[in-house]
């Protein structure tokens, strides 16, 4: 990547930034807000990249968000949710009535590098991998206090996502 200041984004930016670095994106259309966005996984679990604000030319934003969805079945500690938050920098996970959804926002506002977009998209990989190993680690201790089951797995819906893997993944 080179130092070029980059002061906006298109969709097709975005999707090329995450194939340099060996991600494989699509594009998708969200039916009920006809929103073009893209999707993406890393470590067997799938996330969006959905545009923020939108710049005067309607072709061009300043950022965007890149966010994991997991449904909760049964109960999740609100704690679980709040040590995660307390103890990692740049994502924030967020329980909403029956999902846990991770997001990261990426901003160029003001101008940035493409090594700062690429070191974006490196700390959203990183702290993926560490909300699986975490989710995974908290959920079999829960599980091993109150005898149940893991209550975390990827949300359903989401045409590519293997519901059943991700479950097993996180148990």
């Amino acid at each position: 990547m080179s130092n070029t200041i980059i002061v906006k984004l298109t969709l097709n930016d975005l999707r090329s930034a995450l194939q340099q670095v060996g991600y494989r994106v699509e594009e998708l259309t969200d039916p009920v807000v006809n929103l073009t966005y893209l999707r993406s996984a890393t470590g067997g679990l799938t996330f969006d990249i959905r545009p923020g604000n939108w710049l005067a030319d309607a072709e061009s934003l300043v950022d965007a968000a890149l966010t994991a969805v997991l449904q909760v079945q049964g109960e999740l500690p609100l704690d679980l949710v709040n040590r995660w938050n307390a103890t990692r920098r740049f994502a924030r996970l967020q329980l909403s009535q029956q999902f846990l959804v991770l997001s990261l926002d990426v901003s160029v506002a003001g101008g940035v590098t493409a090594d700062h977009l690429r070191a974006q998209i490196d700390i959203w990989d990183r702290l993926v991998q560490e909300l699986i190993v975490y989710l995974r680690d908290e959920l079999r201790e829960l599980s091993a206090r109150k005898g149940t089951t893991a209550p975390v797995e990827q949300a359903a819906g989401y045409e590519n996502a293997d519901v059943s893997g991700q479950a097993a993944a996180l148990q």
